[in-house]
């Protein structure tokens, strides 16, 4: 019997063939045989194209393979990397994940997060949909939270690579981790984000390419027959591009854009400071963009610092000069320049040492302008001028006792005390390490309107000149400082630099300039009623005859130097200039007059513990003792000579020392030893930058073979 009709067109199914229903069921009758075909959705191949080869990026290429273990190796991996704007982080990337499409057969994904775009970063939830979406999940949960368990869910079942760029923060990374053993993730970022540490991740910061690397993208670009007929304006364009890959291709477009312009052309351009930041465009994209970016999301605070830093004459500075800028102490000056270094604006060098990037430091500088006219900008500037002045100060106080006489002048009482200094190997070590950032404040302060500041620190300076011997900064900054001190109307000061800029190039060898300064030292000091400003006048001027050879000249001078100190109690002067009255005898052939005065040198400056010039007097005693054939006390003075320079008094007299220990090991006739020493002494001398001291020493030893009965003599004057 067969049930009747269903009433109102009621229709029951009923399905043979082994077919199953599941979900909504459609009422259509008797049907035999369901078949249902679902096209396959595509595996996604969403990541950016990127060039063929990365030119310069091996290392970087194969410490990512690293990160997975090789081929055997574990696929789960979260890969951080890091670096400045136009780096090239986006590619690096792009190109390793194609690299390893065969280990991730189920798909590469790349979601752009928008770190640094105008309207703010992106949600992660914008990015977690796309990703359910291209596996064919619509639609997708609204809840961030539920389409982050969906998505863990789905790649536990595949294995696939993800490209995360432009990441902001590691909070808006988390939700897209898959936490599966089958996948990758890069993520890209200006910032360190290293809070995905705690989930496992491993970190690549990109530095800028190298010169060699940046040339041949260049020339890949433009033509390497151009490249190479134009090497020197090529040479410039790399360098003005700093070793950023888009910087160097925003170049090479302009280049391939004007085919009859020269490359001279274009290097032109970019050498013209901050002209740079807008030349390096096409198409609207600058990298001017990128660092605009990066700025923007700088708290104010790191963004008046990131301004002032650019403001400052020298490209490397120190945690201090941060503090002192801001006027902060060290641990919020050091919260500040994290934030600079969190988004790769600023580059840790070494322990509290910073510096930026070239076309950074542009960018920076357009800031700091804004900054400068301001009434806090300029006491900003005015601040760390006065702490470098106190600083070098304390330090000249340590080495230089005698000599810190005159006053210094301080707009403002700095807010940061100047730095204290135990003794006189740690003051000289700090004016070194600093030497190249004075030598930029010192121009600086003639472009600030600070030329008291000039002088005063031209005349702290005078331990680095003495003992380290920078002669080109030292003559540099003494005409700096000369100039200053007439221009601030201080006749004081005027003197000090003649007196010190004068045996600064004497010591340059510039000998018939030194006299001139000397000279007008001299009627300065008697125009100004200074004996002893007279006497360092005339000890400049006497050791300027001995350079020249007119011994007789050189030691009346030094008498008399020696009777005007002696007569202002001035007994550490007086020592001095025995001891430079001993050289000249030693020079005219006088050794056995010269023990005397330069023995009573040593005992002098050894009582009132003048460490330096002590062991200066023990060495010309040591070759003394040497020339009158008495080596074993020869020996012992010059081994303690040396004992103390190496102590860290004075580099260039551990290289005079050992100078004067191979004339005596000549006169005794032992040409072997005589040989190492000189060698020794010519490292030395090379070692400090020493040019004419090197270059006497390399002619001694290539015209080596003298006999033990020349003559030695001691060799170039010092101050």
């Amino acid at each position: 019997m067969t049930d009747p009709d269903p009433p109102f067109g009621v229709v029951h199914n009923s399905l043979t063939g082994g077919g199953g229903v599941g979900g909504s069921v459609v009422q259509a009758g008797t049907i035999n045989g369901l078949h249902l075909h679902a096209p396959p959705l595509p595996v996604p191949r969403q990541l950016p194209p990127s060039p063929r080869r990365l030119i310069g990026r091996e290392a970087d290429l194969a410490a990512l393979d690293r990160s997975l273990g090789g081929e055997s190796g574990p696929a789960e991996a979260t890969v951080v990397v890091t670096g400045p704007a136009g780096v090239g982080k986006t590619a690096l990337a792009a190109q390793w994940l194609r690299g390893l499409a065969g280990r991730f057969p189920d798909g590469q994904l790349y979601a752009d997060l928008r770190g640094y775009a105008p309207g703010g970063p992106a949600d992660p939830a914008e990015a977690l949909g796309a990703f359910l979406r291209a596996f064919g999940i619509s639609p997708v949960p609204r809840s961030l939270a539920e389409g982050a368990a969906l998505w863990r869910s789905l790649a536990a079942e595949r294995r696939i690579a993800v490209l995360l760029d432009n990441a902001s923060t590691a909070a808006q990374v988390r939700p897209l981790l898959p936490g599966s053993d089958g996948t990758v993730v890069v993520v890209t970022s200006r910032r360190r984000l290293t809070g995905l540490g705690m989930d496992g991740a491993v970190f690549r910061t990109l530095a800028p390419l190298a010169a060699e690397a940046s040339t041949e993208i260049l020339a890949a670009r433009v033509g390497g027959r151009r490249v190479a007929q134009e090497s020197d304006a090529a040479a410039v364009v790399v360098d003005a591009c700093a070793g950023l890959p888009m910087a160097i291709c925003l170049a090479a477009a302009r280049i391939a854009a004007r085919p009859a312009q020269s490359l001279a052309a274009t290097a032109e351009l970019l050498g013209r400071g901050t002209d740079r930041l807008a030349a390096l465009n096409a198409e609207g994209e600058t990298v001017q963009d990128l660092l605009d970016a990066s700025y923007g999301v700088l708290e104010p605070g790191a963004a008046r610092l990131y301004g002032l830093l650019g403001l400052l004459p020298f490209g490397e500075f120190t945690l201090e000069n941060a503090a002192v800028l801001m006027d902060v102490d060290l641990p919020a000056a050091d919260r500040l320049l994290d934030g600079l270094i969190d988004v790769h604006l600023l580059e840790e060098r070494g322990p509290e040492r910073f510096r930026f990037h070239d076309l950074v430091r542009l960018h920076a500088r357009t800031h700091g302008r804004e900054l400068r006219g301001t009434e806090a900008g300029r006491a900003a500037l005015d601040r760390i001028v006065d702490w470098y002045l106190a600083s070098a100060t304390a330090a000249e106080a340590v080495v230089s006792p005698s000599h810190r006489t005159l006053a210094r002048d301080h707009l403002t009482r700095p807010h940061h005390p100047a730095r204290a200094f135990e003794d006189e190997v740690r003051a000289l070590r700090w004016l070194d390490q600093e030497r190249d950032r004075l030598a930029d404040l010192l121009r600086w302060c003639e472009e600030l309107d600070r030329p008291a500041a000039a002088w005063q620190l031209a005349d702290a300076m005078w331990p680095l000149f003495l003992r380290l011997r920078p002669a080109r900064l030292w003559v540099e900054a003494h005409r700096i400082g000369l100039r200053a001190a007439r221009t601030a109307g201080d006749r004081g000061g005027e003197l000090r630099m003649l007196t010190s800029g004068g045996n600064g190039l004497r010591n340059a060898g510039e000998a018939e300039e030194a006299a001139r300064w000397f000279t007008e030292a001299l009627e300065l000091a008697r125009e100004l009623g200074h004996p002893l400003a007279q006497a360092n006048a005339l000890y400049g001027i006497g050791q300027t005859h001995r350079m020249a050879g007119r011994l007789a000249e050189a030691a009346e001078c030094l008498h008399r130097v020696v009777e005007l100190r002696e007569a202002q109690d001035y007994l550490r002067g007086a020592a001095l200039a025995r001891l430079a009255y001993g050289e000249v005898l030693l020079l005219a052939g006088r050794a056995a007059e010269a023990v005397e005065p330069v023995e009573r040198a040593r005992r002098e400056l050894s009582s009132i513990g003048d460490g330096y010039e002590a062991a200066r007097a023990t060495a010309f005693l040591g070759l003394a003792h040497g020339l009158l054939g008495a080596y074993e006390l020869a020996d012992g003075c010059l081994e303690a000579a040396l004992a103390g320079f190496r102590a860290g008094l004075s580099a260039h007299w551990e290289a005079r020392t050992l100078e004067f220990a191979g004339q005596v090991e000549e006169r005794r006739g032992r040409p072997d030893r005589a040989r190492a020493r000189f060698e020794q002494s010519l490292a030395r001398y090379r070692d400090v930058g020493a040019a004419a001291e090197a270059a006497r020493l390399a002619g001694r030893l290539a015209a080596y073979g003298v006999g033990p009965g020349v003559t030695p003599r001691p060799g170039d004057p010092d101050a």
